[in-house]
């Protein structure tokens, strides 16, 4: 997403090389979205994407849409969700095209529709299964209600929902539903949308078209708990010899085979760096001792705003 959408400026040539140097790594687990600069990212993908098709599985989503006029970001008034069967067999048609393959590995509903039964749009993506167009069903953001009314039409790959250190609801009953169902977790913004890199400090860091300047957690109200909160997390990763952002990648990767993080990045640096999170291994006391800094700076704020959650499902 950040290659083309709500993370600032935009950098194609480096985001082209970085897609490259992820192949170098093995890294072929890649994740987009048609809303993503609406279109855009997954062209931009397409370009590296088509000529090594058996090289990547990768994984797009559908359902929100653009208000005519606007430029609006999931959960703000420029979009709207339409998880409609009718809207599902356009989208995937449309996401095929820009990224220039035959199938697609696994599609996503981009939210729960509140409007739809979720058992029709998954039913609308098990015909698409049936057609070739896709391989696998996932969801995003879903409730274990949802979770169990859709895989009852078909079975459902992967969820997709926020999870880092300091996003973790998830756990408990819909991680324990995933488990049952054999249901995959693919953990978004596993750093906390940059914060537990400690590389960034509150709004300053980020340009006036960032979409982060909308999430509490950036906001005055949280940055000097959250401030005080990474500063120590950065004490332990000091103490591991490695950076924040992959003690915090190597804190999800831990939490089971069955979870799968996807840190986005828009530069080679910084997935080289992401990659070497898989080699730390944590021990009882790294686990206790995040734990009692989490506990320490509890006022986080809201993982995002008020619109966006609206879009939750609950």
């Amino acid at each position: 997403m950040g290659m083309s959408h709500a993370y600032g400026i935009r950098d194609d040539e480096e985001s082209i090389a970085t897609l490259h140097k992820a192949l170098d790594l093995g890294i072929n687990f890649w994740d987009t979205a048609d809303m993503y600069a609406f279109g855009e990212n997954e062209k931009l993908i397409s370009k590296v994407l088509a000529p090594n098709r058996n090289k990547v599985f990768i994984a797009t989503k559908f359902g929100f849409r653009q208000r005519e006029g606007s430029a609006g970001f999931g959960g703000t008034p420029g979009t709207y969700f339409d998880g409609s069967p009718a809207y599902a067999k356009k989208a995937v048609e449309k996401s095929l095209k820009r990224l220039k393959i035959e199938t697609i590995d696994l599609y996503y509903s981009h939210r729960v529709d509140p409007q739809v039964p979720v058992e029709e749009t998954v039913g609308a993506m098990a015909d698409l299964v049936k057609e070739g167009k896709i391989r696998y069903i996932g969801l995003s953001e879903a409730s274990a209600e949802s979770l169990r009314r859709a895989s009852k039409v078909h079975p459902i790959a992967a969820l997709q929902s926020e999870y880092s250190l300091l996003s973790r609801d998830v756990e408990g009953e819909i991680l324990d539903t995933c488990r049952e169902l054999g249901i995959s977790l693919v953990p978004y913004s596993p750093l906390a949308r940059g914060i537990i890199t400690a590389t960034l400090n509150g709004n300053i860091s980020l340009t006036k078209d960032d979409w982060r300047r909308s999430v509490p957690r950036f906001d005055d109200a949280h940055w000097e708990n959250n401030q005080k909160l990474v500063d120590e997390f950065a004490a332990i990763a000091k103490e591991k010899n490695c950076t924040p952002a992959q003690l915090a990648l190597a804190w999800v990767l831990a939490q089971g085979e069955d979870i799968i993080p996807i840190p986005g990045t828009k530069k080679r640096k910084y997935l080289e760096e992401n990659a070497k999170a898989v080699d730390i291994i944590l021990d009882k006391n790294d686990f206790e001792s995040i734990e009692m800094i989490l506990k320490k700076y509890p006022n986080v704020g809201q993982r995002i705003s008020d619109a966006n959650m609206k879009l939750v499902n609950k």
